[in-house]
C-alpha cells in the first residue's frame, strides 16, 4: 500500500512538472565592497519570564496572557536552516536553549552543533538570561554569564563574541568593560537609550562608539558599542511572524497584488535611511523581536525573496547576516570612532517617561536577591572545603534561580505578580538545597580534623533564614529548653572580621563563651512590637504556621571569625554550671520619651554620637574630628495618573510624580532610646506605616538606619512612592556619585548629562540613579556616604542632601507592557495586606579623600555578611572534640584589605576556580589604589597548586588566547594608546598574582594532590 501510494505521488509530481513555478532565490550574497551592505539579523528576543513564568514561556502555556512558546522558536530554526545553507539565526537566552537541547535526540543535537560550526546558528551573549544592567550586583552579572558560557563551551566548544543587550532599560559602564570586553566580546549592541541622547547620536553618526567604560582599565577594558537608531525590532513594514500586518512579498504574477518591486523600493528606501545615520558602507537590522520566529519559515521566506529581489535591483546590497559578521565588516574598514565613557543612565523615552522607578520596584524582591547572591558566594566556598558531592545536596539549583533573577524583568522589578512569585519560588527552593549544603559542610568542618575524612558527620546544624523579622527557632527553642546552644560564624571575606551577631532570645538570663571558654560581652535589647507584628504576619504568610511564643530580646555581642574560616560561641543559661558558667548578658537601658518633653537626646559611645532634638529630628553626627549637621526626613511623591497632555502614567517601570509630599514625626508617640554596652538605638514611629531604628555601634563611626515600611496606604485612591531624605550642610555644587552595578563609582551632576544639552523635563525623575553599593557627595573639606542593602534609587535633589527611594505602591500600569499595577501584597488566609517592607541604609562622614575605605571594606561585609548555624551543645563539644576555629586559607595570611575573592569554587576532576578582584578604582584611596599581590598558595594551604591557568572573566577561554583575538579598535582623536596599569603574568614557580586597580582576574587552578585544608 504504502509503495503504491508513493509511486502514484512521484507520477503525479512528474506530470505536474512542467507546471510548477517553484522558485530558487539567490540567498548566497555576501559582503559588496562598494554597495550600501544591509545585515539582516534574524533573532528573537525572548524574556526569561515577564508576563509569563520562564516555564510557561518555555512550553506555551497560559496563553490567555500572551501567546509565547519558545520551544516552537527553537524546533522550527533547525529545519528552516536546514533548508537553506545561507540562512542565519542568533539565540541569546540559554535558561530557554539549554531546556530545549535537553529534550532533543542525539540526531538533533548532532544537527544543531553543525549549525553552529558552520555559523548557521549563533550562540551570543550567552548568559542565563539577558540580565538587567541597572540594580543586579556585578558578582551576579558574571555568575550568570559564567552558566551559560560554560554550557556553550562544554556542548560546542566555542566563545560568544557579541554582547546582546538589546532589552534592558539603560545599560552600565560595568556592562561594557566588565560584561563586555574582560568576557572577551568583540562588540556589544543594545537598544534603549535616552530619546535626547539617541536624537543628537542620529544627528551626528554616532550611534556607534568605542565604550571605555573604566576608568582605571581604561582602554585596556573598551568596547565597540552599536545603539539601535530605534529599537531592536525590524523597520517598520518588515515584521514577518504569522500574524503580522507586514506586507509579504507577492511574487507570484499569476496572483492579484504582485508588489515585488513596491517591497523593493521600500527595503532601499528604509535602508538609505539607516544609512545617513551610519558610518561606513554597513548597517544592521534586527529582523524580529520578543517571541518570534514560532513558525520560523514564514520569516525566512520573506527574507530571501528581499534578499533575491533587492540585490537584482542592484541599490543596496542585502545578505544574511550575524553581529559577529557585521562587527568584522566595522573593524575591516579601519575606522577611528567616536569615544563614549561613563554610562547610559536614566533612560527616557519620552518627555515624562524616565525609566527610574524601576530601580526601586519590588523591593522585597530586590532584598530576596541579594540575600541569596551572598549566600551563594560563601555557600561555594564551604562546598569546595568539603568537597563536591554528585549526589548530596550541592548549589547547582540555587546557582540557576540565582541566574535567571537577574533577567532584565526579574530583580528589576517589571514582571507580573504571578511571575515575581515564581522567581521568588526558584530562589527558595535552591535555598534549601543550598543550606544542606552548608550545614554537612559546617558539620564536616567541625568533626574532623580534615575534610577528606568526612565519614558521616552527626551534628545537625540549623540556620535562620527569617532572621530579619526576628524568628530564629533554635535560639528559641533549644535554649528555652534549657539546654546550651552552640553558634558557628562562617566569615566568607578575605581577612579576618570583626563584627557584631544578634540572635533572637526569649529570656535573659544569658551567657556568651568563645571557643576558650572566655565570657564574651553581650547585650539584651528589647524586641519592639513593630518587630513582633512583622514576624507574627509573615511567618505566617511564608510557613503557613503560627511563629509560636514571640522572643523578649535580641541578644547581641562582638564576635572575631578568620579569613574564609569558623569561630564558635557557646551560649547558655547563666547559671554556674561545669560548662555554662560566665557573665551574664546586660540588659540594655530603655527610655520612653515623649516628642518635646526633654532637652534633647544623644546615642553613640566611644567614636560616635549622634544628637537629636527634643521633637526627635537627627540634628548631628558627632566624631573625634568634627561635629556634622546631619538630618533624616521622609516623603512620598504622589504617582501621576497622566494628564490630557501626556497621558503617561507612573507605574513598575516609571517615575512620573505628581507632587511631593513630607511625612512628619507623630507628635503623640514616644519615642524610645536603648543605651547598652556594645548597641546604642533611637527608634521612631514617623507614622502609622513608618517606623525606624537609628542605631550605632561601639567602636564603629557610622550610622545603621533601619527602616519599616507599609503597608502603604491607598484608600485615598493616590499611589505612592516613599523617600527619605539625608540632609547635611554641605556644598556640592550639584554634584554626587553613584556607583554603578557595585563596582565602579560614576560622577553625576544634577540636571546635567556629559553626551547632550539636557532639556529638564522631570526634576526628581530625571536625576534619579540606580544605587547598589552606594552614593556619596563631597565638598572641599568632607565626603558624606551612603552605603545600601539591596538595589535602589537615589539622587542629590538639593545640594547638601541625598535622596533614596524605598519602596512603592502604584494603582496604574504605566503602559511599557506589564500591562498590571505595582500593587503587592501580602496575603494570610484570604486576607491581603500591602507589602511591608523592612531595610536598612548606612551612612559616615570622612574627610575629603579618605572615604572610599569604609565605602569598599564596609560594603563588602553588607554583600557578604556572617553566616551563622546553630546547633545544639552535646557531649563532643564540652569534651572539645570539635574543631571550634577554622581558616580555609593559611592561618598566617589574610588577603590584603583591597582584593576580594569573588569565587572560590570545586570544578570538575577537582579543579577549584579562583576569582580575585581589586576593590579600588584608579586614583580613589591615597594608600589602597595601588597594584597588589596575592600569594596562591597562601589561598590553598595543604594542597600544592600543579598549575595556574588564567582565564577570561567567564571562565571559558584562556585570557592569552582570548587577548590574542582582540580586536583594538581606533578612537577618534587618539594617534595611540595612554598606559594602562595591569597585573602581569604569574610565574609558575612564584604564584603571585598582581592587580591593579579595578581589576578581576580568573583563575582555574589544578592541584597535584588533595591534602586536607588546614585548620586555622
Amino acid at each position: 500500500m504504502e509503495f503504491r501510494l508513493l509511486a502514484f505521488l512521484l507520477a503525479l509530481g512528474g506530470i505536474l512538472s512542467c507546471e510548477s513555478r517553484f522558485m530558487v532565490y539567490n540567498t548566497s550574497a555576501g559582503i559588496h565592497p562598494t554597495k550600501l551592505n544591509v545585515h539582516l539579523v534574524a533573532h528573537t528576543h525572548d524574556d526569561v519570564g515577564w508576563l509569563k513564568t520562564v516555564d510557561q514561556y518555555y512550553v506555551g502555556s497560559n496563553n490567555s496572557i500572551q501567546g509565547a512558546c519558545v520551544q516552537n522558536v527553537l524546533d522550527s530554526m533547525v529545519p528552516a536552516l536546514l533548508a537553506d545553507k545561507n540562512r542565519k539565526f542568533i539565540y541569546v537566552e540559554q535558561a530557554f536553549f539549554q531546556r530545549w537541547w535537553r529534550d532533543q535526540s542525539e540526531m538533533i543535537q548532532s544537527i544543531v552543533r553543525k549549525l553552529v560550526q558552520s555559523g548557521q546558528l549563533e550562540l551570543i551573549n550567552g548568559g542565563m538570561c539577558m540580565h538587567d544592567e541597572a540594580v543586579p550586583h556585578y558578582i551576579d552579572m558574571i555568575d550568570q554569564t559564567t552558566l551559560g558560557h560554560w554550557f556553550i563551551k562544554k556542548e560546542f566548544g566555542v566563545t560568544p563574541r557579541i554582547g546582546w543587550q538589546i532589552d534592558p532599560f539603560g545599560h552600565s559602564a560595568v556592562q561594557a568593560y566588565l560584561l563586555g570586553a574582560e568576557v572577551g566580546f568583540d562588540s556589544f549592541f543594545f537598544g534603549r537609550i535616552d530619546y535626547q541622547d539617541r536624537a543628537k547620536r542620529k544627528n551626528e553618526k554616532s550611534l556607534e562608539v568605542v565604550w571605555r567604560g573604566s576608568k582605571s582599565l581604561g582602554s585596556s577594558a573598551q568596547i565597540f558599542a552599536g545603539a539601535f537608531p530605534e529599537n531592536y525590532e525590524p523597520p517598520s513594514g518588515f515584521y514577518f511572524e504569522v500574524n503580522d500586518d507586514s506586507p509579504i512579498v507577492q511574487d507570484d504574477i499569476s496572483l492579484f497584488d504582485y508588489n515585488v518591486q513596491e517591497r523593493v523600493n521600500d527595503f532601499v528606501s528604509a535602508a538609505l535611511k539607516q544609512a545617513n545615520i551610519t558610518r561606513t558602507n554597513h548597517i544592521m537590522w534586527t529582523m524580529g523581536t520578543d517571541f518570534k520566529y514560532q513558525y520560523a519559515h514564514t520569516w525566512f521566506r520573506q527574507l530571501d525573496k528581499l534578499i533575491h529581489y533587492v540585490n537584482l535591483d542592484g541599490r543596496v546590497n542585502a545578505l544574511y547576516s550575524t553581529p559577529s559578521i557585521y562587527t568584522d565588516a566595522k573593524y575591516a574598514t579601519k575606522r577611528a570612532w567616536p569615544l563614549k565613557i561613563g554610562d547610559y543612565f536614566p533612560y527616557a523615552d519620552g518627555a515624562n517617561a524616565y525609566w527610574t522607578g524601576y530601580f526601586t520596584s519590588r523591593p522585597a524582591l530586590k532584598r530576596y536577591v541579594r540575600v541569596m547572591s551572598g549566600y551563594y558566594l560563601a555557600a561555594r566556598q564551604l562546598e569546595f572545603f568539603k568537597g563536591r558531592s554528585s549526589s548530596g545536596p550541592n548549589t547547582d539549583s540555587l546557582a540557576d534561580a540565582l541566574a535567571i533573577a537577574q533577567h532584565h524583568d526579574a530583580v528589576s522589578g517589571t514582571e507580573k505578580q504571578h511571575v515575581a512569585d515564581d522567581y521568588a519560588k526558584r530562589l527558595a527552593i535552591g535555598y534549601a538545597e543550598a543550606e544542606a549544603l552548608v550545614a554537612s559542610s559546617l558539620a564536616c568542618l567541625v568533626e574532623s580534623t580534615s575534610p577528606m575524612e568526612c565519614g558521616n558527620p552527626t551534628t545537625k546544624f540549623q540556620q535562620c533564614p527569617l532572621m530579619n523579622i526576628s524568628y530564629c527557632p533554635p535560639s528559641e527553642t533549644i535554649l528555652s529548653k534549657g539546654k546550651g546552644l552552640v553558634l558557628v560564624v562562617y566569615n566568607p571575606l578575605g581577612w579576618e572580621r570583626e563584627d557584631i551577631v544578634q540572635i533572637p532570645v526569649m529570656m535573659e538570663s544569658i551567657s556568651v563563651q568563645d571557643s576558650e571558654g572566655g565570657d564574651v560581652e553581650s547585650q539584651l535589647i528589647p524586641i519592639t512590637n513593630p518587630y513582633l507584628k512583622l514576624r507574627s504576619y509573615h511567618v505566617k504568610a511564608y510557613l503557613g504556621r503560627n511563629a509560636g511564643g514571640a522572643p523578649k530580646y535580641w541578644l547581641v555581642f562582638s564576635v572575631s571569625v578568620p579569613a574564609l574560616g569558623f569561630s564558635t560561641y557557646s551560649i547558655s543559661h547563666a547559671r554556674a554550671t561545669a560548662f555554662t558558667a560566665g557573665a551574664r548578658s546586660t540588659k540594655s537601658s530603655v527610655y520612653k520619651i515623649l516628642p518635646g518633653k526633654n532637652s534633647g537626646i544623644s546615642i553613640g559611645q566611644g567614636n560616635l554620637n549622634v544628637a537629636f532634638s527634643a521633637e526627635g529630628k537627627m540634628t548631628h553626627y558627632i566624631n573625634g574630628r568634627r561635629k556634622e549637621h546631619v538630618e533624616l526626613s521622609y516623603s512620598f511623591y504622589s504617582g501621576s495618573n497622566g494628564t490630557e497632555e501626556d497621558p503617561q502614567k507612573s507605574g513598575a517601570y516609571i517615575f512620573r510624580p505628581n507632587g511631593t509630599f513630607p511625612l512628619s514625626p507623630a507628635t503623640e508617640t514616644r519615642m524610645t532610646v536603648v543605651h547598652g554596652p556594645i548597641i546604642d538605638e533611637f527608634h521612631q514611629q514617623i507614622n502609622s506605616w513608618i517606623y525606624q531604628v537609628s542605631r550605632v555601634y561601639k567602636e564603629k563611626e557610622h550610622v545603621e538606619v533601619e527602616f519599616i515600611i507599609g503597608p502603604i496606604p491607598i484608600d485615598d485612591g493616590i499611589g505612592k512612592e516613599v523617600a527619605t531624605q539625608i540632609s547635611t550642610s554641605m556644598k556640592t555644587n550639584k554634584t554626587f556619585y553613584t556607583d554603578s552595578n557595585g563596582r565602579d563609582f560614576i560622577e553625576r551632576i544634577r540636571d546635567y548629562r556629559t553626551d547632550w544639552n539636557l532639556e529638564v523635563n522631570q526634576l526628581a525623575a530625571g536625576n534619579y540613579y540606580p544605587i547598589n553599593l552606594g552614593i556619596f557627595m563631597k565638598d572641599n573639606e568632607k565626603e558624606f556616604s551612603i552605603l545600601v542593602d539591596r538595589s535602589v534609587g537615589g539622587s542629590s535633589l538639593s545640594d547638601g542632601q541625598i535622596e533614596l527611594m524605598l519602596h512603592r505602591r502604584l494603582l496604574l500600569d504605566d503602559s511599557r507592557g506589564v500591562s498590571e499595577a505595582l500593587n503587592e501584597t501580602v496575603c494570610v488566609e484570604n486576607k491581603c495586606t500591602g507589602l511591608t517592607i523592612q531595610g536598612k541604609y548606612y551612612f559616615r562622614f570622612d574627610p575629603l579623600g579618605e572615604g572610599a575605605r569604609w565605602r569598599r571594606s564596609y560594603g563588602q561585609e553588607i554583600y557578604s555578611p556572617l553566616l551563622l548555624a546553630f546547633a545544639e551543645q552535646d557531649e563532643n563539644y564540652r569534651k572539645n572534640s570539635w574543631t571550634t576555629s577554622f581558616s580555609g586559607i593559611d592561618s598566617s595570611y589574610d588577603l590584603p584589605e583591597n582584593i576580594a575573592i569573588l569565587t572560590l569554587q570545586e570544578l570538575d576532576g577537582g579543579k577549584a576556580l579562583l576569582r580575585l578582584a581589586h576593590l579600588y578604582e584608579m586614583g580613589e584611596d591615597e594608600d589602597l589604589s595601588v597594584l597588589t599581590s596575592v600569594k596562591l598558595e597562601k589561598i590553598f594551604p595543604g594542597k600544592k597548586i600543579g598549575k595556574a591557568t588564567e582565564m577570561s572573566l567567564s571562565a571559558n577561554q584562556e585570557r592569552a588566547e582570548m587577548e590574542r583575538k582582540r580586536l583594538v579598535w581606533q578612537v577618534e582623536g587618539e594617534d595611540e594608546d595612554t598606559k594602562v596599569s595591569r597585573g602581569g603574568p604569574v610565574n609558575p614557580a612564584k604564584l603571585v598574582v598582581e592587580l591593579a586597580p579595578m581589576e578581576i582576574r580568573t583563575f582555574v587552578i589544578e592541584f597535584d594532590q588533595l591534602d586536607s585544608v588546614s585548620d586555622a
